[in-house]
Formats: C-alpha cells, structure tokens, sequence
C-alpha cells in the first residue's frame, strides 16, 4: 500500500483521471461511452512501432465492459463498428476489437 490506498485502488483512480483527458466520446448499443479509439492506419508515421494490432480498437474501463458482447454496435466519428473480440489486460481495462461496418 502507498498512502494508505491499495495499489489498485490508486491505479483506477489514475485511469479515472486518464479517461477523463484522454477519451474520446463513443456510442456503444446506443450509450455514449468514454474509450481511446485507434485506428492502426490512422496513426502517424513516426518511427516505427510493431504491434500484433491490425484491426481497429477501442479501449474502455472494465466497469464500462460487462454489458459489452461480440455484435455490440460501436459508432465513434460518424462510422460504425461491430465488436469482434473482447480482451480484459487485467489491468483494469479492456480491449474491444472493432470491425468497420460497410
């Protein structure tokens, strides 16, 4: 413990602080939501960084992922997305990989 807290405490804490920067507003079944949309292809071409990452992706807080399923409509920025994959880092957030609807 650090100041009394428990260390996880702290960090969702600082993730809270993060969201709130950072996130990018996102409608999820109809629900606005608050993650870090990135497209692979829309980042910018400094340097060079490998990721196994291909397909678009969203990252949330875990408390926004339990009512999240694979077919979830994501819209972000006038596009829509299907969830096609779920992935908890135990971190305390999770990874929705997104596919872009035609």
């Amino acid at each position: 413990m650090i100041t009394g807290q428990p260390f996880r405490d702290l960090v969702t804490a600082q993730d809270a602080r993060l969201f709130e920067l950072l996130s990018d507003t996102v409608e999820m079944a109809g629900k606005p939501c608050q993650g870090m949309f990135s497209a692979p292809w829309l980042a910018p071409q400094l340097g060079q960084l490998t990721t196994g990452l291909l397909e678009p992706h969203l990252v949330i807080r875990e408390e926004d992922a339990p009512t999240i399923s694979t077919g979830t409509l994501v819209s972000f920025s006038a596009l829509d997305y299907t969830v096609v994959g779920i992935e908890p880092d135990s971190t305390g957030l999770t990874v929705l990989l997104l596919r872009p609807l035609d």
